[in-house]
């Protein structure tokens, strides 16, 4: 928990302070070559927005990603929790259905989200 918590303020910074956007060889190669986005497309823009505060934002350009800055955020809680002030970290066991069953969930909203990102970068009127 206390690397992915590290992991999620190093992120932060850096999309806070480090303009990576503008960057000459920053973006989607699959985009610039295609016009078709990949599933990732987005995910730089909700890192920026989300280190700005800006969650709907961060929602309109990829909102599986915002989901996932969202639980980064709150491993870096947690972590900070942790190494400041002792407190315990959650351990979360999960049955071999339930864990079935997160894995699925998992892969369907991959898909839902990323149907999502084509249908905003191809047909922006559509949503």
């Amino acid at each position: 928990m206390d690397v992915l918590g590290l992991m999620g303020a190093v992120g932060f910074l850096v999309a806070r302070f480090v303009p990576l956007a503008k960057l000459p060889f920053w973006g989607c190669e699959l985009r610039q070559r295609t016009g078709w986005p990949c599933p990732g497309c987005g995910l730089t823009r909700v890192a920026e927005r989300m280190a700005l505060g800006n969650v709907a934002g961060a929602w309109e350009a990829n909102p599986l990603g915002t989901v996932a800055a969202l639980l980064f955020a709150v491993a870096t809680l947690i972590s900070i929790a942790h190494l400041a002030f002792k407190l315990p970290i959650p351990i979360v066991e999960l049955t071999r259905r339930e864990a079935s069953a997160l894995r699925w969930s998992i892969a369907v909203l991959a898909i839902l989200n990323y149907a999502f990102v084509i249908a905003k970068t191809r047909f922006p009127g559509f949503l």
